[in-house]
């Protein structure tokens, strides 16, 4: 069974929209027998995403720095769910265990852990692929940026194309539907 990681906000975000989404990508994981791999807690986006998935009967496994824990944010209810030390160890573990990598909307966590996959693939480290949905124009202004930095010259056209841009949910049901 294939393994998608999910880069997203542990915040709700405005309204319910985001949450449905959540919820109807916990669907489409489950439909195309592909586990979720992804932060551990359970409130906002993550944690919608999380339960899609699991009242469905899919397998979700979360990673979480023991502070999160501490926190009490932490899904009670996942497949799996270690408990790791640092930040970075929670990436890594992350990175390990998934096949490829989606960033959903999400604020400064989600941008770390996406740039820092990116740039492991910039590096060659992996040839993992990079997904970023840009729900109802969510991404516009950071895929600007990515655009503006590779026309000044300081990030390179294959670099650019190494996150590839999802507008919508049909695009992505493609992509699990191929395997990742």
């Amino acid at each position: 069974m294939k393994k998608l990681c999910i880069f997203c906000g542990s915040a709700s975000g405005r309204g319910t929209n985001y949450l449905q989404l959540g919820d109807i990508i916990g669907e489409l994981l489950v439909r195309y027998k592909v586990s979720l791999v992804y932060g551990g807690a359970s409130i906002g986006l993550m944690g919608a995403i999380a339960d899609g998935v699991l009242k469905r009967g899919g397998k979700v496994i979360g990673v979480i720095p023991k502070a999160l824990v501490d926190y009490e944010v932490a899904h009670e209810n996942l497949s799996e769910l270690y408990v790791v030390e640092t930040m970075h160890q929670r990436k890594q573990m992350m990175y390990d265990l998934s096949d490829a990598f989606l960033s959903l909307p999400g604020g400064m966590g989600t941008l770390d852990e996406m740039f820092e996959v990116l740039t492991w693939t910039q590096l060659k480290y992996h040839e993992k692929k990079s997904y970023i949905f840009n729900y109802e124009g969510f991404y516009d202004s950071l895929l600007a940026y990515l655009n503006h930095s590779r026309e000044e010259g300081f990030l390179k056209g294959e670099h650019r194309e190494l996150l590839q841009e999802i507008k919508v949910i049909d695009e992505l049901e493609k992509i699990l539907a191929s395997g990742l």
